[in-house]
């Protein structure tokens, strides 16, 4: 929000403002006017225009005269009369294109009550108007706070000091008329200075703060565009746009501005349209318009009983058709004006870098590793708790790896029930490991 000659270099100094950091304004290109007469002399020895345009802060901008005769040139920074005391502001504008903005502004040049230019300022002036620039924002918090005590529907959206720092101008916005008076007070109670409200519209307001809209460039009416005008949906239905709050309004809450810049443009390619309500008659039945693309010059018809078919007919055939129906003859049907539609092929945006990949920065993801550890197969089993535990050092209580429980069964019905200490298999070669199944002693008594 800000030029390049405003940037700062190595150390913080500015590059080519001049003005040490103190601009009117929070950024240097709000409302600026190019000066294409700068480098021409006026001729036949006539006097400069006396009056100069002053811009204050977020894009105020006024026109004062110069009675002193004092040297100015865009940039320099003056002392202006204002009510009371002074008010600090930059040269935007000088010489015969002053006229030319005064006369477009309905401002008389040569009327008395144009002000005027004190002097140039002083380093202290720009001391003491810094140092009130430097407070504005944290009494905006503070101002926006006591209106929500009183209870008050508006909404604080600027504070501007005067140069001297004698006066602060609270800007608002509201929808209805508010008493402020008890606000007042407090205000002039805690901010210990003179305090002016001044009621501001909403486009205004986003004026006045700035912003990027929804095209990625500043807003224009921060820019450039000093006049609004009245925004209505009529221009978007002549200009085909879908009829979405959210898409036509900007940030002020109301129409874009931009809906008026290209409406001439359409309004004149539309004057070689038939109606947008015009009934075509054939003999398959009536047709009505669906749709029209302005600048190719091509209108969709489709049967009023069968709508799911279109049929893109050109201006020429649609106004020979109404030409037919008003001698009341009936074409034999809108497949005999229609236009074949070419699909066209896709394209493919694909390169061989495979850059088209959202994904291309995304880490792969890993993959689980198998889990081998086998889980044992308990299902038929039973585990036996013995009433006095053996201790052994063979550990007795416990079958032997790889024994069949079947087997088992036979040996304990062929021995004597003196233990419960399975045959050991010691004497086998080793095997893989199986789970260990215990049974129950079906012979113990």
């Amino acid at each position: 929000m800000a030029c390049t000659s405003c940037s700062t270099s190595d150390g913080g100094a500015p590059k080519g403002c001049k003005n040490n950091g103190t601009c009117g304004t929070d950024s240097c290109n709000k409302l600026t006017v190019f000066d294409w007469l700068a480098n021409m002399s006026p001729s036949n020895g006539e006097a400069i225009f006396d009056c100069v345009e002053v811009r204050f802060k977020n894009g105020r901008k006024e026109f004062f005269r110069n009675s002193e005769k004092l040297t100015l040139s865009i940039g320099d920074i003056v002392a202006t009369v204002a009510s009371p005391g002074h008010d600090i502001g930059i040269v935007t504008l000088t010489g015969e294109l002053v006229k030319i903005q005064m006369k477009k502004k309905g401002v008389n040049h040569e009327s008395n009550e144009v002000p005027k230019i004190y002097r140039k300022a002083s380093q202290k002036d720009i001391d003491i108007w810094s140092v009130a620039r430097d407070r504005e924002e944290p009494m905006k918090v503070r101002a926006r706070e006591l209106a929500i005590q009183h209870k008050l529907e508006m909404k604080i959206s600027d504070i501007e000091f005067q140069g001297d720092g004698s006066k602060a101008t609270f800007y608002y916005t509201a929808n209805d008329r508010v008493d402020f008076r008890l606000l007042i007070k407090d205000f002039a109670k805690e901010f210990s200075t003179r305090v002016e409200m001044k009621q501001v519209g909403f486009r205004q307001e986003a004026a006045r703060l700035g912003g990027i809209g929804s095209c990625g460039r500043e807003l224009c009416c921060s820019t450039w565009l000093t006049d609004f005008r009245s925004v209505n949906t009529s221009a978007a239905r002549y200009q085909q746009l879908s009829l979405n709050p959210q898409k036509l309004a900007g940030q002020c809450g109301k129409l874009k501005c931009c809906l008026n810049y290209e409406l001439d443009t359409y309004m004149d390619a539309l004057k070689d349209f038939p109606d947008y309500d015009t009934k075509l008659v054939t003999e398959k039945g009536d047709a009505i318009c669906q749709k029209q693309d302005i600048f190719k010059g091509l209108m969709w018809f489709a049967y009023t009983n069968n709508f799911a078919n279109w049929h893109v007919l050109k201006i020429d055939q649609v106004k020979e058709i109404i030409a037919e129906n008003k001698l009341k003859n009936k074409v034999s049907s809108l497949e005999d004006f229609a236009i074949e539609v070419v699909s066209e092929p896709e394209k493919d945006f694909n390169n061989a870098m495979g850059q088209e990949s959202l994904t291309r920065f995304d880490q792969p993801k890993r993959k689980k590793k198998p889990n081998r550890k086998r889980k044992p197969n308990a299902e038929g089993t039973v585990v036996a708790t013995p009433a006095k535990p053996q201790q052994s050092n063979n550990n007795s209580n416990k079958p032997a790896g790889g024994g069949n429980p079947n087997k088992n069964k036979q040996n304990n019905n062929n021995k004597p029930n003196n233990s419960n200490k399975p045959k050991s298999n010691d004497n086998k070669p080793a095997e893989p490991r199986k789970p260990i199944i215990i049974t129950k002693n079906e012979n113990k008594k």
